[in-house]
């Protein structure tokens, strides 16, 4: 990337609501996402939107994708690693260890672990309100997965209470159901929580907020699901919604259950990960 190029791209981030948008998308590659989506997670008006959208495009730094009715754009990752690059080529005269990235040096800090431990994978769900889409995931893995994992789930802004739908759902499907809470991410966060090997969104509005980095880098995905608790219509009509998001769960984690993980490296497992989150959901 030459001087001008780099230059211009580092303008068109050079705006707050620009930039917010620019670092929404980095946090839900690879995947694209549509604009009425980023506009209410950063609460701005669709055509101040698609000023910052224009202006990011033409800079090279995401891309747009008519999918259908829709039109979703992705962060050009590729460019995005050019800029970085630029940036870094010549700090401290190449020196790395003395410019690495916070994120950088937490990776290569980080302890190793074999692709199969000799003990259970911690694995964690994030939505929301932690009262439907994650519970379901936290009781479905550990009911299919033996003791390969240890289930947990959370909220980014949890509920007081499960919802009575989902709750109904596991009781009739044989769960038990009495040890389970709506719990907040920040249980898990701090030093004496469980260290995490995997860390599942699986709502589009948790995916889209800001959150630390989780301590130990745990391999990530989104599996973003539709909110059965926004059904409408009768009762029945309700409990239909809950239970195909339950179904689609239980296909998801079916097959990261049965995924060969001693066959597996960090990246190839990654890339699992982010297929299985592509399924359809029906």
């Amino acid at each position: 990337m030459e001087l001008n190029r780099a230059s211009e791209t580092l303008t068109a981030l050079g705006h707050p609501g620009r930039l917010s948008a620019f670092r929404l998308l980095a946090r839900r590659a690879p995947e694209g996402v549509r604009p009425s989506e980023i506009a209410d997670a950063l609460q701005v008006k669709p055509n101040t939107l698609s000023v910052y959208l224009a202006t990011l495009e033409r800079a090279g730094l995401i891309h747009s994708e008519r999918q259908g009715k829709s039109v979703f754009y992705t962060i050009d990752m590729s460019a995005t690693g050019a800029l970085i690059d630029y940036l870094a080529v010549d700090c401290c005269r190449g020196r790395p260890d003395l410019c690495a990235t916070a994120t950088a040096k937490a990776l290569s800090q980080a302890p190793s672990r074999s692709i199969m431990p000799d003990t259970p994978y911690n694995a964690l769900f994030i939505c929301t309100g932690n009262s439907a889409r994650s519970i379901f995931a936290e009781v479905l893995l550990r009911d299919m997965a033996g003791n390969k994992f240890v289930a947990y789930s959370a909220g980014t802004n949890p509920n007081s209470e499960l919802n009575p739908f989902a709750i109904d759902l596991l009781k009739r499907n044989g769960f038990d159901t009495s040890g389970l809470r709506s719990k907040t991410v920040a249980e898990f966060q701090t030093e004496d929580a469980p260290k995490l090997d995997f860390v599942f969104t699986v709502c589009d509005r948790a995916a889209n907020e800001e959150c630390p980095p989780w301590p130990g880098q745990p391999i990530t995905a989104h599996w973003g699901l539709p909110d059965p608790v926004k059904a409408t219509g009768t009762e029945a009509e309700k409990a239909l919604a809950f239970s195909q998001v339950f179904q689609a769960m239980r296909r998801r984690l079916a097959a990261f259950t049965a995924l060969q993980f001693d066959q597996l490296d960090r990246l190839s497992l990654q890339r699992q990960l982010d297929d299985i989150g592509q399924t359809e959901t029906e």
